[in-house]
């Protein structure tokens, strides 16, 4: 999920949340905004190197919701439609344009299919629906049933979301709402290999991405490298060892030395795509500001300047002394579900 108003204004903001490859395709930028303005701008400078941009009103952290993103849109849908209609009437028939969402609530799932059936309405390409309200944690069953009423009211393809943590789980989900596709986040976090049938990140998985990051070097952040590798080998590191790859200093030798010394896994050379350089203009987004000094303002972002939202919204509640001994894969760092 990439903030638009960032990707708009911040030239370093766009070459540390979006790179691609020639081969890199089908993909699909998906965007936290709250106006028209961000959004359309964000879609239309990665026009050239995406397939469709995807308008996240699902993700229900706190910081998101504080700040109008994310599942707080949901109680204002004439926004997201306009939104997603502003997109759709600026850019090619042929580009997807997407949404996410989540169930409005347990009461009236009337108010949810109205919901989607006014977005459908504006062209989009497909939506995703989450079958959890945004207050409902994870303890709480996926509601398929529902999903399966939202598919069947409507004509654009849906795309069913949660609890997918194993092919067997995408599976069902298709058995029971006849959806037209399966969304996971945190099951991919924890195992990429989850749509080709491993029940847990193979050796050979983590391996790669080792590879992948030694060829791409700086292209590919400490942070991206190491949150990565913490949900990956979750299923192979002891209680112990978590702790101590967790608290690993931002130094990604030092990552490679703890996973040669404990698993005999090491960097080798790859033949994984180069990245296309990324050319970026500006210029609507500015004349529509109107202010270019304001607009440039933030050229000081980097995302090596942060945990990122959802590492730090659990780390900030512990006490300082505690939190360099904090076991993050134990949290549920997605606040109540998948992004």
């Amino acid at each position: 999920m990439i903030m638009a108003d960032s990707f708009c204004q911040s030239e370093k903001a766009r070459q540390n949340e979006f790179t691609t490859n020639e081969h890199d395709t089908p993909v699909i930028a998906q965007f936290a905004a709250k106006n028209s303005v961000d959004l359309l701008s964000a879609s239309e400078m990665v026009f050239p190197y995406v397939d469709g941009v995807d308008l996240n009103c699902g993700c229900p952290q706190r910081w998101a919701m504080a700040d109008g993103y994310g599942s707080a849109l949901l109680k204002n849908p004439e926004l997201i439609a306009d939104m997603l209609g502003t997109v759709r009437r600026n850019l090619p028939s042929t580009f997807s344009v997407s949404v996410k969402v989540r169930l409005l609530n347990k009461g009236s799932l009337a108010k949810t299919i109205d919901m989607c059936q006014k977005l459908q309405s504006c062209g989009i390409t497909f939506i995703t629906v989450h079958g959890r309200t945004p207050a409902e944690k994870t303890n709480v069953p996926v509601d398929k049933e529902a999903l399966k009423q939202i598919k069947s009211s409507l004509q654009v393809p849906v795309v069913a979301n949660g609890d997918v943590f194993h092919l067997r789980d995408a599976d069902e989900m298709f058995r029971i709402t006849k959806c037209d596709g399966v969304m996971a986040a945190r099951g991919m976090l924890s195992n990429p290999a989850l749509f080709a049938g491993y029940d847990q990140t193979p050796t050979e998985c983590i391996q790669r991405w080792l590879d992948v990051t030694k060829q791409a070097d700086t292209d590919i952040t400490y942070q991206a490298m190491h949150h990565h590798l913490t949900f990956m080998a979750e299923s192979i590191l002891t209680r112990q060892q978590r702790i101590v790859f967790n608290n690993l200093t931002r130094d990604k030798l030092k990552v490679l030395d703890f996973l040669q010394d404990q698993f005999q896994l090491e960097a080798k050379a790859c033949d994984h795509p180069k990245k296309i350089n990324c050319i970026f203009d500006e210029e609507l987004y500015r004349s529509r500001k109107g202010n270019a000094k304001t607009v440039c303002a933030n050229d000081s972002y980097s995302s090596e300047s942060t945990d990122g939202a959802f590492f730090k919204s659990k780390v900030d509640v512990l006490d300082e002394e505690v939190a360099s001994d904090v076991d993050l894969t134990e949290f549920n760092l997605f606040e109540n579900d998948e992004i």
